[in-house]
């Protein structure tokens, strides 16, 4: 696996052995939190609404369980496998709340290969006091040809209020 934050690498089916682990880790920053909100159309006021929020069985604003999950879809596509991984199954199960600034990261471990290139992955994601956020399971297809390219540049979406 490649450490370089400027390009993705690849591990193929044929690599991949039971066990092998690898981690991915993110921040919720508010300008996240609002980016997601806007891309997934969720606009729960748990997650947007400071007042809201207070109110409710958290008492402070939280993240889209989903943001938890698309980090797990992160990990796959591009430390382990990596590039080339088709997404097949996922399953979650959250079990504690996400809240701005957190840093969750993203344990995978490999539970089996299985016929037709399919890898099954145990996802645990856990934030920044090791308290587990998240727990399940991800089938992929895993890639069969080995790719190192140069990591797409994502753009920089400027968002009224946020930086």
């Amino acid at each position: 696996m490649n450490d370089s934050f400027d390009t993705l690498e690849n591990v193929t089916y044929e690599e991949l052995n039971e066990g092998d682990t690898a981690t991915f880790a993110r921040t919720l920053t508010e300008k996240e939190l609002v980016l997601f909100a806007a891309v997934s159309g969720d606009c729960n006021p748990v997650h947007l609404d400071p007042e809201f929020a207070a109110n409710s069985m958290f008492g402070e604003r939280i993240a889209h369980g989903m943001w938890s999950g698309s980090l797990i879809s992160a990990a796959l596509a591009t430390v382990m496998p990596g590039p080339g991984t088709i997404y097949l199954d996922q399953t979650l199960s959250f079990k504690r709340p996400v809240k701005l600034e957190d840093t969750l990261t993203v344990n995978l471990t490999v539970l089996r290969k299985e016929p037709k290139n399919r890898v099954v992955f145990q996802c645990d994601v856990i934030n920044q006091n090791n308290q587990k956020v998240v727990t399940g399971e991800a089938k992929v297809i895993a890639p069969t040809e080995t790719v190192n390219l140069y990591k797409p540049a994502l753009p920089n979406i400027n968002i009224e209020g946020y930086d």
